[in-house]
C-alpha cells in the first residue's frame, strides 16, 4: 500500500543521497527553477522547498553523501535563516566576503574525478555548458540523470496542475497570434532556419493570446510550441484544447497541431530531421539542447522575450487603465488601514486579505500577480518576506509597514510598493525613506537615450544612499508583463552589465522603479512604481539616438510623513508634488465612483503639497 506520510529531513536527504549512489555522483544540485526556467512555479515543481523547507522564490542546493548547502542571494538570508534546519542545512550566504560561490566549493570540496548530477530539464544550457567547464578544468563531470532523486523520493507530491484556458480578447491582446506568427517566420528567415522552439510559458501565452491557471498568480499554462515555416506544434495537455479554443484559434487566424506535453523531445527530434537549422533560446533546457544535433543549432536570446518585452498601443493603453483602477484599491486600502489600526487586530496576513477584497472590487479584476509582501516592522527588513501563521505580525503605529503587492487585470499587470508609518518615524527611519525616495525620484524623471543600459539607471537610483553608506541587496527594475508574469525580462534595472535581460531601455517597454533600503531587525523601506518607457520632449534628440524619459503608471499616494524636505532639493518636491495633483486628478473620480467617499477625503489630505522651508 502507497505511503504518502510526510518524511522527515533527515529520511528525505538519506534516501536522496541513496539515489545519488546508485548514479554514481558525489554532488547533487537542486535548483528552484521548472523546466521552463520559470521563476514562480507550482507546488509540483517545489523541489527546492521540498528538500530544505526555503520557500524563497531563488535559491540553489548542492547536496553531497555528507553535506547539505543552500546558497540563496541577500534577499533571501534572513528568511532562509529562520527557515533552514541548522542541524542539517548550511546556508551560504551569496554576495557576503568570505561566502564560497557554488563553483568555488565544489572544486575545493570534490576530491578529482568526481561526478556531479543534474536534471537536465531543470539547468539551462547555457549553465549546463559553463558549469561543465568549470568542473572539468577541476577533474570534475558534470552529467545529467535520467530520473530526479528528489521525484523518486517525494511521495507525497502534488500532481501537475492543467486548468481550463482562458482566451484573451483582441481588446486587450492589441494583436492577433497570425501577425505574431509572421513575425516570427520573418526572423526563422533572418537566421536561415526552419524553426524555432519555444519553452518559455510567458512566451507561449502571449504568442497564442491564451491564458491558463496552473501557476498561481501567474496566467501561464504548461506547454512547448514549435513553429515551423509550415506547422505550428502546441504541446500541451490535449484534454484542454477544446472547441472553445479551437476556435479561438481559427478567429486568431492560425491553425494548430496538438501534442502531448510528454512529447517535447520527440518533436524536436523529428523536427531536427528536416532540413535547416532550429533556434533555441538561451533559456532553454539542457534536455532540450541536447536534442538538437549542433549542425542544425541557432541558439540565441529568446527571440519572443525580446518581442513581448515592448508592448503594443493596446497593451500600454490597458496597462495605464489597470493601473489607475490599482491605485484606487491602494488607496482604499491605506486608507482603511489608518482609520482601524488602533480598533482591530490587524495583521500582516488579514491587511493582505483586505487589499486583496479591494482588488476584487475592480474592474477586469482576475486574481493578485503575487503573494502580497505584507511586511510590518522587522519583517520589512526580509526582503521577499511572505507571512504565514507563525510569522503574522501585528500592525501597528510603532514602526513602519512595508505593502509590495499587485494585481492580474485582464487589460494588465500591476506591481506597487509603498513603505508608510502610521505613527511617529524616527530620525534616522526619515532620512532612510528619504534617500530612497530621492533615487527613485530621480530615475523616474530621467531622459536618457534610445537603448540605454540598466545598469546606469541602477546607481542613479543608490547615488543618494551611497552618499551616507547605505545600499540595498536586490535589482533596481524588471520588467512586467501584460497580464501575464509580474516579473518579465527583459527590461532590467540591475548593476551587472551582463545580466541577460540587461538590453537597454526602449519604447514602450515597462519596468519597475524600485529601490529601498533595510536595517536588518529593525525596518524595511521600499518604493516601488511601474513605469513606461515614453519619448521625452526635450530640445535635443541624442544626435538622432532618440530620447526617451518615463511615464508613471502606477498612482498612490507616498507617505509625506516619513520625507525629510530638508533633505529634498526644490526640484524633488516639485516632483512630488506634480505626482500627487496627478494621483488625485486620476483615482479620486474613481473613488467617488465606488462610493468611497471617505478614502477620497483622506487621499485629499495625503496629496497636500510639501513645502521647503
Amino acid at each position: 500500500m502507497f505511503d504518502d506520510t510526510p518524511k522527515t529531513m533527515g529520511t528525505i536527504l538519506t534516501e536522496i543521497r541513496s539515489h545519488m549512489q546508485d548514479y554514481s555522483v558525489a554532488a547533487y544540485i537542486v535548483p528552484s527553477v521548472d523546466a521552463h526556467n520559470t521563476e514562480y512555479i507550482s507546488q509540483h515543481d517545489r523541489r527546492l522547498q521540498y528538500v530544505t523547507n526555503f520557500t524563497g522564490s531563488a535559491g540553489t542546493a548542492i547536496i553531497t553523501l555528507d553535506k547539505a548547502l543552500l546558497w540563496t542571494d541577500s534577499r533571501y538570508h534572513l528568511q532562509a535563516e529562520n527557515q533552514l534546519d541548522s542541524s542539517h542545512w548550511t546556508l551560504m550566504k551569496e554576495g557576503v566576503s568570505g561566502v564560497l560561490t557554488r563553483d568555488q566549493w565544489l572544486l575545493e570540496n570534490l576530491p578529482s574525478g568526481y561526478q556531479v548530477g543534474t536534471d537536465p530539464f531543470l539547468i539551462a544550457s547555457t549553465e549546463f555548458e559553463r558549469l561543465g567547464a568549470v568542473l572539468a578544468a577541476g577533474g570534475h563531470r558534470l552529467v545529467t540523470l535520467e530520473r530526479n532523486p528528489v521525484d523518486i523520493v517525494w511521495n507525497n507530491r502534488p500532481a501537475q496542475t492543467s486548468g481550463d484556458l482562458i482566451r484573451l480578447d483582441i481588446k486587450f491582446s492589441g494583436k492577433r497570434s497570425s501577425d505574431k506568427i509572421t513575425a516570427i517566420r520573418e526572423t526563422l528567415d533572418t537566421h536561415k532556419a526552419t524553426a524555432i522552439v519555444i519553452n518559455g510559458l510567458d512566451e507561449i501565452a502571449w504568442l497564442l493570446n491564451l491564458r491558463g491557471t496552473d501557476i498561481r498568480y501567474n496566467p501561464v499554462f504548461f506547454a512547448y510550441v514549435i513553429v515551423s515555416k509550415s506547422e505550428i506544434i502546441l504541446f500541451t495537455n490535449p484534454d484542454r484544447i477544446n472547441e472553445t479554443i479551437q476556435e479561438h484559434f481559427r478567429e486568431e487566424g492560425i491553425s494548430v497541431v496538438v501534442r502531448d506535453y510528454g512529447d517535447i523531445l520527440d518533436g524536436i527530434e523529428t523536427q531536427a530531421e528536416s532540413d535547416g537549422k532550429l533556434i533555441v533560446a538561451t533559456s532553454c533546457s539542457q534536455a532540450i539542447y541536447s536534442k538538437v544535433p549542433a549542425d542544425k543549432r541557432t541558439q540565441m536570446y529568446s527571440v519572443l522575450a525580446t518581442m513581448k518585452a515592448v508592448k503594443n498601443s493596446v497593451e500600454a493603453e490597458g496597462m495605464r487603465k489597470a493601473h489607475v483602477r490599482d491605485g484606487a484599491a491602494v488607496v482604499r486600502y491605506l486608507h482603511w488601514l489608518e482609520e482601524n489600526v488602533d480598533s482591530e487586530n490587524i495583521t500582516e496576513l488579514s491587511g493582505a486579505a483586505k487589499l486583496r477584497e479591494f482588488r476584487s472590487m475592480q474592474e477586469n479584476f482576475v486574481d493578485l500577480s503575487f503573494t502580497a509582501i505584507s511586511a510590518f516592522g522587522p519583517n520589512g527588513a526580509i526582503v521577499h518576506y511572505s507571512p504565514n501563521e507563525e510569522t503574522d505580525a501585528l500592525i501597528t503605529r510603532d514602526s513602519i509597514y512595508l505593502i509590495d503587492s499587485g494585481g492580474q487585470y485582464y487589460d494588465g499587470t500591476t506591481d506597487i510598493t509603498r513603505s508608510v508609518h502610521m505613527g511617529e518615524p524616527n530620525v534616522f527611519q526619515k532620512e532612510a525613506f528619504t534617500r530612497v525616495l530621492k533615487g527613485f525620484l530621480s530615475l523616474g524623471s530621467a531622459v536618457f537615450p534610445t537603448k540605454t543600459s540598466g545598469t546606469f539607471f541602477d546607481a542613479m537610483a543608490r547615488r543618494s544612499l551611497w552618499d551616507v553608506g547605505l545600499d540595498y541587496g536586490h535589482g533596481t527594475g524588471h520588467g512586467i508583463g501584460s497580464f501575464l508574469g509580474v516579473h518579465e525580462y527583459p527590461p532590467s534595472i540591475v548593476s551587472s552589465t551582463s545580466s541577460p535581460g540587461n538590453q537597454g531601455l526602449q519604447e514602450n517597454m515597462f519596468t519597475s522603479n524600485e529601490p529601498g533600503y533595510y536595517e536588518a531587525n529593525q525596518f524595511g523601506i521600499r518604493l516601488e512604481d511601474i513605469v513606461q518607457v515614453v519619448k521625452a520632449n526635450v530640445a535635443h534628440d541624442f544626435g538622432g539616438r532618440g530620447a526617451l524619459t518615463f511615464y508613471t503608471n502606477t498612482v498612490a499616494p507616498l507617505q509625506t510623513k516619513l520625507m525629510d524636505v530638508a533633505l529634498m532639493s526644490e526640484h524633488e518636491v516639485q516632483l512630488v508634488n506634480r505626482y500627487h495633483e496627478r494621483v488625485l486628478r486620476e483615482v479620486g473620480p474613481l473613488l467617488l465612483e465606488q462610493k468611497a467617499e471617505d478614502a477620497y477625503v483622506w487621499l485629499g489630505k495625503q496629496t497636500q503639497p510639501i513645502v521647503k522651508s
